[in-house]
């Protein structure tokens, strides 16, 4: 019997692949079969991952880049064609919020850094775009591919403080039906782009604001926690499945939508 979640043979880049969603992306798509791109700005960390991907027999490569950098960006592209030579596919993990663009509730909301929230507004959103402008064209010139954007649970509601974020990522929904409709338009059923929406999971960036050094939790880990059914953060292997499924043909026909992954957060009514 065929398995069409399978990812053996494509050749997929994720960029943010040296943070902590990134690596279980990384590692889902060598688990599936594919070889992996895994770009970000920590050189040791990507080359490390690499590495130990090559050991156990995958296939891996390093691709040290910026997100926001074309130039960077051009060359980690012919560094995976020379290597790969070609790419079926795209995940934009590379994201997050950064000190400069979050808003404390003892500050001034009309002397807010708003150049900190738009440098975080353009890494969520125009570090989704880019990636896609370059490394899209040799998904088409591959004859047919999938783009997975990561979304998040800031594009759904008001959540207080990172304004950046939240425009950023809900720039990156509305990104994510548009381009898939050109995309369709232009290459029918050949190239598709699809976004995850993951809840609360711990990342380098959040862990600060979201949990205390004992383990527990802050006052908005504690409002995020009463606020998903689950009542827990998830844990980044349970996005691993979505992923795949969005990168294989067994999701041949779905483009242009979003899948949540955040246990119950966006349907939660609070009664």
């Amino acid at each position: 019997m065929e398995n069409n979640f399978s990812l053996a043979g494509k050749v997929i880049i994720v960029t943010g692949g040296t943070g902590i969603l990134g690596h279980s992306f990384v590692n889902a798509i060598v688990e599936a079969g594919g070889s992996v791109g895994i770009l970000g700005r920590n050189e040791k960390v990507a080359h490390e991952r690499a590495e130990s991907i090559n050991k156990a027999g995958g296939k891996a490569i390093a691709l040290v880049a910026d997100v926001l950098d074309e130039t960077q960006l051009l060359a980690c592209k012919r560094q995976i064609l020379d290597a790969f030579g070609k790419i079926d596919g795209l995940v934009n993990a590379a994201g997050g919020n950064q000190p400069e663009g979050v808003l404390m509730p003892g500050e001034d909301l009309f002397q807010m850094n708003l150049a900190g929230m738009k440098k975080v507004m353009d890494l969520n959103l125009w570090g989704t775009i880019l990636p896609t402008q370059i490394f899209g064209q040799s998904i088409a010139e591959t004859g047919g591919g999938s783009i997975v954007n990561i979304s998040s649970m800031n594009s759904k509601r008001a959540i207080s403080r990172v304004l950046g974020y939240n425009l950023g990522k809900a720039g990156v929904d509305y990104y994510n039906q548009w381009f898939a409709v050109e995309l369709a338009n232009r290459y029918g059923d050949k190239i598709r782009m699809n976004a995850i929406a993951p809840g609360f999971f711990l990342t380098e960036q959040n862990r600060g604001l979201l949990t205390v050094p004992d383990g527990g939790y802050t006052e908005r880990g504690n409002l995020v926690i009463n606020h998903t059914p689950f009542k827990r953060f998830g844990d980044p292997d349970e996005l691993k499945g979505a992923l795949v499924w969005l990168l294989s043909d067994a999701s041949k026909f779905v483009t242009g939508t979003m899948i949540s992954v955040d246990g119950g957060f966006s349907v939660y009514g609070g009664v």
